[in-house]
């Protein structure tokens, strides 16, 4: 088993955490978040650094320790410079347009589809086929980004559909008569 929670996290300059019980506190630029650690992990706070240590030698515990580690950088990166994923929306008549906090999706249904954002997560449509997605919190960006793939996923015959930026749709042959 790789321990990777034995490496100690490096604090930004711009990031400020705060220990309180079982509870970590993340303050940056970007706003505030909290995190609550396994009761199975301790934490030490050594000046510009944290260090995550678990409570026995179970490999569970080993593994759940690892995940805090995982999830303190993803919320050190969060408050310091935010997460975002892209979207391409492919086929003819396939746009989207931005309303105040709801996304207006034409995807080739006899209706339109209305995706509102939930809190936290803003997004900008740089042209009408394309969607940023922009957030503190990794996890959510990434929800919101599979919630309206999931919308019109891309099909494999001639591509049309949302997809993620840069991903690798496998196209297959069409029937020959």
């Amino acid at each position: 088993m790789a321990k990777t929670y034995l490496k100690p996290i490096n604090l930004p300059e711009q990031v400020s955490i705060k220990i309180e019980d079982k509870k970590l506190l993340f303050k940056g630029k970007m706003g505030e978040m909290s995190l609550s650690v396994h009761p199975n992990v301790q934490i030490l706070n050594e000046g510009s650094s944290l260090q995550f240590s678990p409570n026995d030698k179970l490999p569970e515990t080993q593994a759940i320790t690892g995940t805090m580690r995982a999830l303190t950088m993803n919320f050190i990166e969060g408050v310091s410079s935010g997460f975002e994923k892209k979207l391409e929306i492919n086929g003819v008549g396939y746009r989207a347009k931005l309303t105040g906090n709801n996304i207006e999706l034409n995807l080739g249904y006899s209706h339109q589809i209305n995706y509102e954002l939930p809190e936290g997560v803003s997004a900008e449509l740089p042209s009408q086929t394309e969607i940023v997605l922009k957030s503190m919190d990794k996890q959510m960006v990434g929800q919101v980004a599979a919630e309206i793939r999931k919308l019109r996923p891309p099909e494999p015959y001639k591509g049309k559909g949302i997809r993620y930026f840069n991903e690798q749709i496998r196209r297959k042959e069409s029937k020959k008569a």
